[in-house]
Formats: C-alpha cells, structure tokens, sequence
C-alpha cells in the first residue's frame, strides 16, 4: 500500500472529518470514551463538543505545532484511518477504572511518561487492508519522539475469523499490537488485555 502517515497536526480538520464519518460511533463519540470527566456521558456533552474536544487536542491544521493527540493514515492521498495517542494520565476513564489497566499492576497513575494507544478508527470503505496495524506500528515513535518511556493499548480478545462491534474494536486487538512489538503485561478481563511497548 501506498500509505502515508502523519501527526494530526499536520492534517486538516477536514481530513479527520472524512476518516470519522457521519454515521455509527466514531462521529458520536469522537474519541473522547476515555477522556469525558466523571458523570458525563456521550448523550450530557453531544457531539458537537466531542467534536469540539478532538479538534482541541489534535490541532488539526497546525503543522508547526508542538502538541497533537494522535496520527492519521492516508493511502494514495486519501485519509483513511486515525489513531489516538497521548499521556495515560489525560485519560481520566482510565485513571479511575480499577480493573483496566490497573488490575495487578502497582504503577504511578499519574506518570506523564507512560503513554496510552485508545482509539483505532478505519474510514468506511478502506477496511481490512492493515491500516491499524500501520497506525500501531508508527505509534511507537511519535510517542517516544514526545517523550513516552513506555506506550500502553488495551485491546480486545477476539478469535479468528470472529468481528467485534465498532463498541468494542475501536480500542484496536491483540494481534494489532503484537505485530507492532507490543507484549501482554495483564489480563484484567476475560477479554481485554493490556500491551505494553517499553520505549527506553
């Protein structure tokens, strides 16, 4: 494939646009699952500020930025696919979690050096053509290039041939990070694992 990526800040607004579409959950939620405070809810903040909120933290459209959240595929030229990356502390859905990723683990939740993959989203149409494992391999150096001793992801489970729901996919699977150097350091959950690709 002719694929090309790069930091959100050096995509437009309306590129990201395409890759979430206007219908299903990556235009309700906009990546924010993780990063909405205690008590909100996709239905109390909407999607207009969800939306609000990714353009925020990517600054989109800003080349010369030194901040960005996350990066985004283009194949041949067209944007396909995007990646949410930032400091797990940012999250605030995971620091409050006790189970992911947190379940027999003794870390520092509040590390600014340890960073977290939560979000894969693929543009309708470009599916099943390897663009999350791209995304997961080319998340190893933005976050080291910022600073990340450490990059986490909490996929799913799921068995060969077996799809899950876009609810529970967009955290990307195992095998996505296991192709992008990521080990399993838990298993919280029956179906969620936490990986881990130390960056020092």
């Amino acid at each position: 494939m002719n694929l090309d990526i790069l930091p959100a800040n050096e995509a437009s607004w309306k590129d990201l646009q395409a890759v979430f579409g206007a219908r299903g959950d990556p235009p309700r939620c906009w990546c924010q699952r993780f990063r909405m405070l205690p008590g909100e809810s996709w239905a109390s903040v909407g999607a207009e500020e969800l939306a609000f909120r990714l353009r925020q933290q990517t600054d989109c459209g800003h080349p010369e930025s030194d901040s960005t959240s996350g990066l985004v595929a283009y194949l041949d030229g067209e944007p396909v696919g995007w990646c949410a990356i930032a400091p797990r502390n940012v999250h605030p859905r995971l620091l409050r979690n006790n189970r992911v990723p947190w379940e027999g683990r003794a870390e520092d939740r509040l590390d600014d050096s340890i960073w977290a993959v939560t979000c894969f989203v693929t543009r309708a149409g470009f599916r099943r053509r390897g663009i999350s494992y791209a995304l997961a391999r080319a998340a190893i150096p933005f976050a080291r290039d910022r600073g990340a001793r450490a990059l986490e992801g909490y996929p799913m489970i799921t068995k060969p041939g077996q799809d899950s729901t876009w609810g529970e996919g967009h955290v990307g699977t195992r095998s996505v990070f296991e192709a992008a150097g990521f080990a399993e350091v838990s298993h919280p959950t029956p179906r969620r694992v936490v990986m881990r690709a130390d960056l020092l």
